[in-house]
């Protein structure tokens, strides 16, 4: 054996934890599950960290995930486990409570140095710590940031991992590249899936009351619906972005959520922690060139859907009832950006058709959580025993929507607004068909999760939306 070889072995691997032993940072995940189980913290945080970075981590280690759920970085995993002839040793500046855990659950370091409470163990102080044990250029070090260049400088070889070209340059001038692994996944792409484009199908529904009104041909009345749908849209996104990563957790144990985003580690919280305002307030701005009427239903849907990602999504029949109103607040307010009046038979028809897709999309929930042998789906309130009942609710609410689509069409305000009302009688067994057949595929557990992606992939439900916009545009 050659005695650079020698030198290889007895040289102690130290490898960061944040972005590169796992694909997440564990301060902001630490700082998201506070918010999430005690909200009312945030107060505390400015005197937290008033102490000090240090103090900070260990006030929020409190909060730490369980390291079964966290999204480890296999490559990092191989060569831990390729240098099972050296010393390795778990550096971050990530606090003890936190480190440790992982470090056991991992199972293949021989140490852990972190951040203590009083010292936090980052850039130049682990530099420092790391010398003082081991000597000049008497480690290699695995990290995945610039800011590690200063530890890179005192190391011998450098493993960049999740870093970009630029970081990599950066680690060669200052150790022995020995290797460079690219982040994986991300980008756009990645961006796309994160804020749910596909979901941006939803806000049509402010479309609804220019089509309700006959104004689909005003061009100015077009043009402000157009507007609010981009305003719910960004507002949306935002919150679906602070939504997943409130949702970390459940996503994880999700056997597809478990790929988005943020739960896989493709995106960083941090960007997504910039984003998720950054989108909100351009949506409300938006909102505010529409009309004030149409900004204040925006902030209500707002703060409903905020309260929904904190608390109201764990409450049973609360839950349901919250997803039944937000459809139905972009319908509300799509009629305020054009300062139409909204009919009574509009109003109960949404609460009962959104309330039966939201039970739709918690008995399919629960299927799958029945399909994977467990009791109760992660993050919400409700057990596979409720299955029979969540059924027989939502497919009563979709029926009583049939019903009042029916009472609609025989009212006289009704009739006054078609010249051939005769054919909006077909809209009744058209939505009936579509109600009973999604609860009977989901009855089967061949429904998607999403009654929305189901919607849209699904050509029996494209050709019944189909048919009822012909049956609309005969009565017309």
């Amino acid at each position: 054996m050659s005695n650079a070889q020698d030198a290889s072995i007895t040289r102690p691997l130290c490898v960061d934890l944040d972005g590169t032993l796992v694909r997440t940072d564990l301060l902001y995940e630490c700082f998201l599950r506070m918010v999430s189980a005690k909200p009312w913290f945030l107060i505390a945080l400015p005197f937290w960290l008033l102490k000090g970075k240090a103090h900070l981590k260990r006030r929020l280690a409190a909060f730490a995930v369980d390291p079964t759920l966290l999204p480890f970085d296999e490559r990092v995993l191989d060569l831990l486990r390729l240098s099972s002839d050296r010393c390795r040793v778990l550096c971050t500046a990530s606090d003890a409570d936190v480190a440790r855990p992982i470090a056991e659950h991992v199972g293949l370091f021989d140490a852990v140095l972190s951040s203590d409470g009083t010292t936090n163990l980052a850039g130049a102080r682990k530099a420092e710590r790391l010398v003082e044990l081991f000597g000049e250029r008497g480690f290699d070090y695995v990290a995945n940031a610039r800011v590690d260049a200063a530890v890179w400088h005192h190391a011998h070889s450098a493993w960049v991992v999740n870093g970009d070209g630029s970081v990599a340059r950066a680690a060669a001038r200052h150790a022995h590249l020995a290797a460079h692994w690219p982040a994986q996944g991300g980008g756009l792409r990645a961006w796309i899936k994160a804020i749910r484009v596909h979901q941006w199908l939803k806000n049509l529904l402010v479309f609804v009351p220019l089509l309700a009104s006959h104004q689909f041909l005003s061009t100015a009345q077009s043009v402000t619906s157009m507007v609010a749908f981009l305003a719910f849209s960004l507002c949306a996104s935002g919150v679906y972005l602070l939504n997943d990563m409130l949702d970390l957790d459940a996503d994880r144990e999700h056997p597809r959520k478990r790929l988005r985003p943020f739960a896989c580690g493709r995106l960083s919280l941090r960007s997504g922690l910039l984003a998720a305002p950054s989108l909100t307030a351009a949506g409300l701005a938006l909102a505010w060139l529409a009309s004030p009427v149409f900004l204040l239903v925006m902030a209500v849907y707002f703060v409903l859907t905020l309260a929904y990602s904190l608390r109201l999504k764990q409450i049973v029949v609360i839950d349901v009832v919250t997803l039944a109103a937000l459809y139905t607040i972009r319908i509300v307010g799509g009629a305020a950006a054009l300062d139409v009046t909204l009919s009574f038979w509009l109003l109960t028809f949404s609460m009962f058709i959104f309330l039966s897709l939201a039970m739709l999309k918690r008995y399919t929930e629960l299927r799958l959580t029945l399909d994977h042998g467990k009791d109760v789906p992660s993050g919400r309130g409700y057990h596979v025993e409720d299955m029979a009942v969540v059924q027989s609710l939502g497919t009563s609410a979709g029926l009583v929507a049939v019903l009042v689509l029916c009472l609609y069409i025989n009212a006289p305000e009704s009739q006054s607004l078609y010249q051939n009302p005769l054919f909006l009688w077909l809209l009744c067994p058209i939505l009936l068909y579509w109600i009973s057949r999604t609860w009977m595929l989901a009855h089967r557990g061949e429904m998607h999760d999403d009654p929305v992606v189901f919607a849209v992939k699904d050509r029996g439900s494209l050709i019944t939306v189909g048919l009822g916009a012909l049956a609309v545009l005969a009565a017309i």
